[in-house]
């Protein structure tokens, strides 16, 4: 049996939704934990939802991961539970739509590739799971899969029903995977490097977290890597493309310089700066404000770095 759901979603608080699924698992199970993630992932995204799923992974205990951005709800897109007991004393199951949210997280949760998975899929009668015998009233739409198939399996999974028995086994390989974060790097035709790597999130701050990580910045040399807070800098421009042959219009000759450190109060203030966040990936930040906002930059941008 789990105590603890992890949830996640893109409903907000300004309706009910969430104390809705709330009143659901704890009808169902009422000694039970509800962790909130966040319920502000912006609205369909799901991508914003998986990243924000990867940071929170590594912090988590047993339970479930209740994670629903879900833009495909009353279709035929599947619902699925993976169950990970990889490299893990005790399991952790996600249970969210087959749209790619799960994956990754799931992944590094287990580290490794998924192993088990069940889908959960409706019956012609709205609110109801097959064959787990967890339904609701008839009559009701199927716009709300948080309350009528994710929550009832979520409830299941905690009061100790094996997820062998809510669903049927998944090819594996038909599992809808998300795209990966841009980033590349090489040279430009005036000699300087470049990564040229996408914003995977902003954060309220303004500070906005790129796709490479600290592993990708040793193997393209950034500078700031093994002598962070140095002063190093690196110039940084927007970019959808590059070509090496037109450094200065690839690299932006009016790019701004970002200066390379190692926490925030490192930086004056208004200043912009590169650093390694707490996850492991490169940051576009400022000191005391929004890098996000004098850059104009926002999730899903490309941006290139060159030094």
């Amino acid at each position: 049996m789990s105590s603890t759901v992890y949830f996640l979603s893109d409903y907000g608080t300004q309706d009910e939704f969430v104390g809705v699924v709330h009143a659901i698992l704890h009808s169902a199970v009422p000694s039970l934990t509800v962790i909130d993630l966040t319920h502000q992932i912006p609205a369909f995204d799901v991508r914003a939802g998986a990243h924000a799923l990867v940071r929170a992974v590594p912090y988590l205990g047993a339970g479930v991961v209740l994670a629903v951005v879900d833009p495909g709800v009353g279709t035929t897109r599947r619902g699925l539970c993976i169950e990970i007991t990889e490299s893990r004393s005790a399991p952790i199951y996600f249970v969210g739509p087959d749209n790619g949210i799960l994956i990754e997280p799931a992944e590094l949760a287990g580290e490794a590739p998924i192993t088990r998975a069940f889908a959960l899929e409706r019956d012609e009668q709205a609110g109801s799971v097959e064959p787990s015998g967890l339904s609701e009233p008839s009559g009701l739409g199927c716009t709300f899969d948080g309350r009528d198939l994710f929550a009832p399996v979520a409830a299941a999974l905690c009061r100790g029903v094996s997820a062998a028995d809510l669903g049927e086994p998944v090819d594996l390989l038909s599992l809808v995977r998300l795209p990966g974060g841009v980033v590349e790097h090489g040279r430009l035709g005036d000699g300087r490097h470049y990564v040229r790597t996408e914003v995977l999130w902003v954060d309220r701050f303004g500070n906005a977290q790129l796709a490479a990580t600290v592993a990708d910045a040793r193997e393209a040399g950034v500078p700031f890597v093994g002598t962070v807070g140095t002063g190093g800098s690196v110039g940084i421009t927007g970019v959808t493309s590059v070509d090496e042959s037109d450094p200065a219009g690839a690299a932006g000759a009016a790019g701004l310089t970002l200066r390379c450190v190692q926490a925030f109060a490192d930086l004056e203030q208004a200043e912009l700066g590169l650093l390694v966040d707490a996850n492991g990936h490169l940051a576009v930040v400022a000191g005391e404000a929004s890098a996000a906002h004098w850059l104009t930059v926002s999730a899903g941008d490309l941006v290139m770095l060159a030094w």
